[in-house]
């Protein structure tokens, strides 16, 4: 018999599957609240992370990118993809997966499914955001894209910022009743309009999603009125936007990491010298947020490996005395560590 492997060979492993009934055991809302937070506590750390735009291999059909960084104790990377024509092939417009690891001896401690995963952090980093840049009155909000994404993002605004009603729109018609009946249930009013200036009526808060690698105006600039926060997160690789640029001519704009999204975001519209604000300075109070009522903020939101970090690093510490995930044996562990070889011979 193969000698068995140790314990430190063997890390867990969160399937889409197990990922699912985590959130079902613990609560979307309940996640979304604990994993808005935990991004926020590690936007406080900012200096301690290394920082890079992420490293993207672009198609004409889409894109593949990791996205990795570190905090010096914990290393972390997600792979993701981003491929608008695969809806109508039946397959996700994106899918990802993760991995944490220790820096001290390299060892990975969680392997994840980050599809769901992406959808979850990505709804949370928005709705932190926006209960510090929103007005405070901030009840309405439109949702304009209803793909994978739009449900997790007007469950996260209900929870953290305390919207009440969704409006939705989006080209596909079944995308939008696909988006409402999901919502059933959530305690959110919920309402389809026929165009994205219907959508956008009474609301405080306006979120992009599109999925189309397109210089596109989703908003054009009279739709905006004063008082409005913006939240941008379609537009995350070079080549793609969702507003016309005369709405970033009166906003006060906020980003993830400026780098980035200069190449990424609504801001590559934009010239060098036009003004950002990195969110982490809002938190820090090295930076303002929304200075009053009447103003537009815009946060452009690419996504960024930081809060990937946290949503694994908050993850493996909801598995503790779960049964939601398996252990995987993806680590050579011979009883000489110089004998590789000798532990494959004995296994024969």
């Amino acid at each position: 018999m193969a000698p068995q492997p140790s314990p430190l060979a063997f890390i867990p492993f969160v399937s889409v599957e197990n990922m699912m009934r985590l959130v079902h055991h613990f609560g979307i809302e309940t996640v979304l609240h604990e994993l808005t937070d935990a991004i926020e506590a590690d936007y406080l750390r900012w200096s301690l992370f290394e920082k890079a735009p992420r490293l993207a291999s672009h198609s004409q059909e889409g894109v593949i990118e990791l996205m990795p960084t570190s905090d010096g104790e914990a290393y972390a990377f997600k792979y993701v993809n981003g491929h608008p024509s695969n809806t109508a092939k039946g397959l996700q417009t994106v899918a990802a997966f993760g991995l944490l690891a220790r820096v001290d001896t390299g060892y990975p401690l969680l392997l994840t499914e980050m599809t769901l995963l992406t959808a979850l952090r990505t709804a949370a980093t928005s709705a932190m955001v926006a209960r510090r840049l929103a007005p405070a009155d901030a009840r309405v909000m439109a949702m304009i894209g209803n793909g994978a994404q739009a449900e997790f993002q007007a469950i996260a605004m209900k929870a953290i910022v305390g919207i009440e009603e969704v409006r939705l729109y989006d080209l596909d018609p079944e995308a939008i009743r696909k988006a409402a009946r999901n919502l059933q249930g959530s305690g959110l009013r919920v309402v389809a309009c026929e165009t994205s200036q219907d959508a956008i009526e009474g609301a405080q808060i306006i979120t992009t999603c599109t999925a189309d690698k397109a210089y596109a105006t989703i908003l054009s600039d009279n739709m905006v009125g004063s008082g409005i926060h913006i939240n941008a997160i379609g537009g995350d690789c070079p080549g793609k936007t969702e507003l016309h640029r005369d709405i970033l001519d009166r906003a006060a704009t906020f980003v993830e990491f400026e780098p980035q999204t200069r190449i990424e975001g609504e801001i590559q519209q934009m010239e060098a010298s036009y003004p950002v604000t990195e969110f982490w300075k809002v938190l820090s109070g090295e930076a303002e947020g929304r200075t009053d009522a009447r103003q537009i903020t815009l946060f452009d939101s690419v996504g960024f490996a930081i809060e990937d970090f946290s949503a694994l690093r908050y993850l493996l510490g909801k598995l503790d005395d779960t049964a939601f995930f398996q252990q995987l044996d993806i680590i050579a562990d011979p009883d000489d560590p110089r004998d590789l070889f000798g532990m494959l011979q004995r296994a024969a």
